[in-house]
């Protein structure tokens, strides 16, 4: 396999990677007495910061309707995704939670196909989309089907499944017109502005007693340049070059790297049910995106 041809997919799974830990920083944040909003302000204010010492900090898309494509850009991928998802935490079980917003990749695959002219649906896509869906069903219930239903919190983890999805496809508009650096600063500083708003509500956490302490500001650090700045980077080159669905699909994946975090971090069991989610969930993935060509 030429590294230079295939790195994409190399990215894919680095990011995967990551943001499947992201949720036991986020835990240990919340334990700490930060809010999801205050994670969500400073983790997206550290990747706005550090992105200005990468490239031209030019400042303005080429027109008005692009930067409104960038607002709703930041919008459904930045301050809308994570309130929904955190706030649906409240409502319901995280399982719940977890695989509800693991739709995502099925919803952008139709999104796609009815918005997109380059995003055709495929028989093997579909396939894979399902196996992969089972195995995270199997994964974030980790072998205890208890399903409680809650309308609030489940709509507001489709609420999340369907902004990444919009946002997914937005950014295939723009991503061959702008730079890549760009485009990210812009999702980063149009999801701090979006935020805003809900600190009338809650005051941003500024105790220095709370954000000095190592686990916060260590955690802070890693979801905000790593998790964030490096993360949203790689990712929105991979949707560039391999398309809204196929890259989406590898959002499947999210859950075994957290599953197996947990049991390194949170000592969280993972049963029979588990692994054999994990299998179906690769399989799927794999199958989804064999076969595929990279665009140009």
């Amino acid at each position: 396999m030429d590294f230079w041809k295939n790195r994409y997919y190399l990215f894919a799974f680095f990011v995967v990677g990551v943001w499947g830990v992201t949720f036991i920083s986020t835990k240990f944040l919340l334990l700490a007495g930060l809010s999801p909003e205050d994670i969500f302000f400073y983790r997206f204010g550290l990747a706005y910061i550090g992105i200005w010492f990468t490239g031209k900090n030019r400042l303005f898309a080429k027109n008005w309707k692009d930067e409104f494509i960038f607002l709703l850009v930041g919008i459904t991928g930045g301050s809308v995704y994570f309130l929904a998802e955190n706030f649906a935490l409240e409502f319901t079980q995280t399982s719940n939670v977890a695989f509800i917003v693991c739709t995502a990749p099925l919803v952008t695959a139709v999104l796609s196909h009815i918005f997109l002219k380059n995003e055709k649906l495929n028989r093997r896509l579909i396939q894979g989309s399902i196996l992969a869906l089972v195995g995270v069903a199997l994964v974030v219930f980790n072998g205890k089907f208890i399903l409680h239903l809650n309308p609030a919190g489940d709509l507001l983890s489709f609420l999340a499944a369907i902004s990444w999805a919009f946002y997914t496809i937005l950014l295939k508009q723009v991503s061959n017109r702008y730079p890549m650096l760009f485009i990210t600063r812009k999702v980063f500083f149009y999801g701090l502005l979006t935020i805003l708003p809900t600190f009338l509500i809650h005051p941003l956490t500024t105790d220095t007693g709370i954000l000095f302490q190592p686990v916060v500001y260590l955690n802070l650090l890693f979801l905000g340049i790593v998790a964030s700045l490096l993360c949203y980077f790689f990712w929105n080159l991979v949707i560039k070059q391999l398309g809204a669905v196929r890259a989406t699909n590898y959002v499947y994946i999210v859950p075994v790297i957290t599953l197996i975090a947990s049991s390194l971090f949170l000592d969280e069991t993972i049963t029979v049910f588990a692994v054999t989610g994990m299998l179906f969930t690769l399989a799927g993935v794999v199958w989804a995106g064999r076969g595929s060509r990279l665009q140009n």
